[in-house]
């Protein structure tokens, strides 16, 4: 089915990884990366590190279509730091699906320069515009396993009641919300009705120390002996004694 009308329409490419690539190393472990062509427009996908002969990528990449042109080149490169990189293989993925159904999830063999085989890529092309769009990835579909009749309820519904009840027009008293109780007799004697003075103690028998102490008393001095009688009597005039001499 020829499919017309494509030029400068968009189609989406995701490199999702390879498979039982041809390994170029022969110590380490090669670190592959994938090259997209279509007429001038190339992509690269980042270097899987270690990626070996099993490398993922998850990449998106958005051609723009030119009208005549339905074929994709892919090439896969092992990336070497001290050398140029060496060739593992490539192919050529082909639109036609594609563009008529919408959607392509396809792995494709890859091939040596001498046309051996080197390992598959896997790619998954989405195409807006298709004529025919596939079922199989739109979002609108049912799951898998399900079918067109209507879907039944996990827990089957109660049939709608049709009789009516209407509240009874005997009024009732509300009941108490605390039911009658009596307490029991505390085993306990009532409190008195006043509690005796506290405790104090009796007077003590001597007298307290003053705070703060009183100064210790000077040591006790004896009393001066009593002076010796004058030779002299007394005068009768008052002045100085002896009296000076005449």
């Amino acid at each position: 089915m020829s499919v017309s009308g494509i030029q400068g329409q968009l189609v989406e490419v995701t490199v999702v990884g390879c498979n039982k690539l041809k390994d170029t190393e022969w110590i380490s472990r090669q670190d592959p990366y994938v090259c997209l062509e279509y007429a001038t427009t190339k992509f690269r996908t980042r270097t899987h590190t270690d990626g070996g002969k099993n490398p993922v990528f998850q990449e998106k990449f958005v051609f723009t279509l030119i009208e005549g042109l339905r074929e994709l080149n892919v090439v896969v490169w092992n990336s070497n730091t001290m050398t140029y990189d060496d060739f593992i293989g490539s192919g050529k993925i082909q639109l036609q699906k594609v563009l008529t159904e919408g959607f392509d999830d396809t792995v494709w063999t890859i091939h040596t320069k001498t046309g051996r085989y080197a390992g598959e890529v896997r790619l998954i092309l989405h195409y807006s515009r298709a004529s025919k769009p596939a079922t199989s990835y739109a979002s609108s579909a049912p799951p898998y396993g399900s079918s067109h009749s209507p879907q039944v309820p996990q827990y089957p519904m109660p049939p709608p009641s049709t009789a009516s009840y209407s509240h009874p027009s005997v009024s009732y008293p509300a009941p108490s919300p605390y039911p009658g109780y009596t307490p029991p007799p505390s085993a306990y004697p009532p409190a008195p009705a006043s509690y005796p003075p506290p405790y104090a103690p009796p007077p003590s028998a001597y007298r307290p120390a003053p705070y703060p102490p009183a100064p210790a008393p000077y040591p006790y001095q004896h009393p001066p002996p009593p002076s010796a009688p004058s030779h002299y009597p007394p005068g009768s005039y008052h002045g100085a004694y002896p009296p000076p001499p005449y």
